[in-house]
């Protein structure tokens, strides 16, 4: 089994626009889409990343929504979540910059290995 490119990388504080960080180019964000669970997908505007897990009742669904807090919160990085009866939806975006960078896909590849 190959390693993930997504885990040898580390979520890092992001410096924002005014340090010059733009968003990642729709090609990379497609690239680093291929090493996360096949939930995620890229939005129409190539700024954000989604996946909706779909639980029973909603129990699980907060459940889901506090664990994907907690691991967004331990890498300094957060993403925007949306629950209720049956689902849980979370999306990475870095608001600083107004779009996509690494550190989503690294965030969201945590995540993923959580759920696992």
């Amino acid at each position: 089994m190959h390693q993930n490119l997504l885990d040898q990388m580390a979520c890092l504080p992001c410096s924002g626009k005014d340090n010059g960080l733009a968003p990642l180019p729709a090609e990379r964000a497609k690239d680093l889409l291929e090493h996360l669970h096949d939930d995620w997908l890229l939005s129409e505007d190539g700024l954000s990343i989604a996946r909706l897990i779909k639980v029973k009742g909603f129990a699980k669904a907060v459940y889901l929504a506090n664990l994907a807090a907690y691991i967004a919160d331990k890498d300094g990085h957060h993403p925007d979540i949306q629950f209720g009866w049956g689902y849980c939806k979370i999306i990475y975006t870095t608001h600083d910059i107004g779009g996509l960078s690494d550190n989503d896909f690294v965030c969201a590849r945590h995540l993923d290995k959580a759920l696992d």
